[in-house]
């Protein structure tokens, strides 16, 4: 029988090694994640550089700095709690009313009846988490939209502040909770042309953000995610040790941190955490992002939208007393337009307008970009009237570049 021949097959060529992502890849990937966040940053630093040169070095003076961190630290509480609101899918157009009202409420007690301030400032965050619970409750388990709510919610502690103060301002607050706006830490230590307390708490804050750098590194290494490169992450880590020293120095270098930043930072740090890591974290960016989907998970909801909104009661409240204390008086014409400038705030830093996105630093960083335009723009010159057009602007940039950025990522 014939044998057929066979052709000898090429040697098979050798396997070779798989070539992980490129570093510009990596780089991409990483600022896609974080585009309006990383965006944000890069223009307010380009503003504060800006405003810098054209105030002749006037913005970054430490007596600048101090004023700008009490001037608008209430909105940037404010944006703290707007953003978890938003991002639960929900806007609250009550806070700038409620914060008021909160104001007044602790006026009465502090000046009229002479309640110790610390039960009075005890007293009026109550009287915000009521105000946050009456409000979710309509919202949350009876099914009215947030926006019709909120707006009765805004004439309703409009027209309470009118009724507690009856048209006029009630002052002086007792010299404690005065210094809840205006006052600042405590000088110890030997005698130093610096703030001796603030540069340690400035090299605290700047070890931790360090480390906790470095932990989410390994962290990401453990769970196979892609990782920056190291170079990139090294100048990463140069930027953040400048912008704490730098901002460090200039505090200590005038009456030192105030009380207000302290009390931001802790707001900062606690939330961040809580909706970074927490379960009912989580489950906010998840109604946010698809509210079906949740509740087929197992997600409370009503729960979630409930607590949001008694939060946002709280911080309104908060906002209240650190904006009477920096008037030292409860007046009627307060917290006028603070709503907005809190929502303004949120969407500059990254919230979108559908929900499930944001985060607690991007509202921080968002109210620091109106406050510093504001103040800037003061510091030059320009009306108020231009202002609010450039502010308006501003906005409008932010939301119409988030939506740009969806479509091209749809596409």
């Amino acid at each position: 029988m014939a044998q057929t021949e066979t052709t000898p097959k090429p040697p098979a060529e050798p396997a070779r090694p798989a070539q992980g992502p490129s570093v510009g890849t990596l780089l991409a990937r990483a600022l896609r994640g974080n585009v309006r966040q990383y965006g944000m940053l890069v223009a307010l630093a380009l503003i504060v550089v800006l405003f810098q040169i054209w105030t002749d070095g006037t913005l970054l003076k430490p007596l600048n700095i101090t004023n700008l961190i009490q001037q608008n630290g209430y909105i940037l509480i404010l944006a703290i709690g707007m953003m978890i609101v938003i991002i639960a899918g929900h806007i609250d157009l009550s806070v700038g009313s409620l914060a008021a009202f909160v104001g007044a409420a602790a006026a009465v007690m502090m000046v009229k009846h002479q309640v110790p301030w610390p039960l009075a400032v005890a007293a009026a965050l109550l009287i915000g988490a009521a105000a946050g619970a009456w409000q979710g409750f309509w919202i949350a388990y009876i099914g009215i939209p947030s926006f019709i709510v909120t707006l009765a919610g805004m004439l309703l502690f409009r027209g309470g502040t009118q009724i507690l103060l009856q048209g006029q301002s009630i002052a002086p607050f007792p010299k404690g909770f005065q210094k809840i706006s205006s006052g600042f830490l405590p000088e110890v230590g030997p005698h130093t042309n610096y703030h001796n307390l603030t540069l340690l708490l400035g090299l605290g804050v700047l070890a931790i953000a360090v480390l906790q750098e470095i932990r989410g590194r390994r962290q990401s290494a453990s769970y196979g995610l892609e990782l920056l490169p190291l170079g990139f992450f090294l100048a990463k880590l140069a930027a953040i040790t400048a912008a704490v020293l730098v901002f460090t120095m200039l505090l200590a270098s005038y009456h030192g941190a105030p009380i207000v930043l302290l009390i931001l930072g802790v707001l900062l740090v606690g939330f961040g955490y809580l909706m970074r890591n927490s379960i009912i974290g989580r489950h906010t960016y998840a109604i946010g992002g698809n509210e079906p989907a949740a509740k087929l998970s197992g997600v409370k909801s009503k729960r979630v939208v409930f607590l949001a909104f008694v939060n946002m009661g709280v911080l309104a409240a908060l906002a209240g007393l650190v904006f009477a204390a920096r008037l030292n008086a409860g007046t009627p014409q307060a917290g006028i337009n603070f709503e907005l400038e809190a929502i303004a705030a949120a969407f500059i830093g990254g919230a979108s307008a559908s929900g499930g996105v944001g985060t607690v630093l991007g509202a921080i960083i968002g109210g620091l970009v109106l406050g510093v335009l504001n103040n800037g723009m003061s510091l030059v010159g320009v009306g108020t009237d231009y202002q609010q057009v450039i502010k308006g602007l501003v906005l409008l940039a932010a939301v119409g570049f988030d939506v740009w950025n969806k479509r091209k990522v749809g596409s």
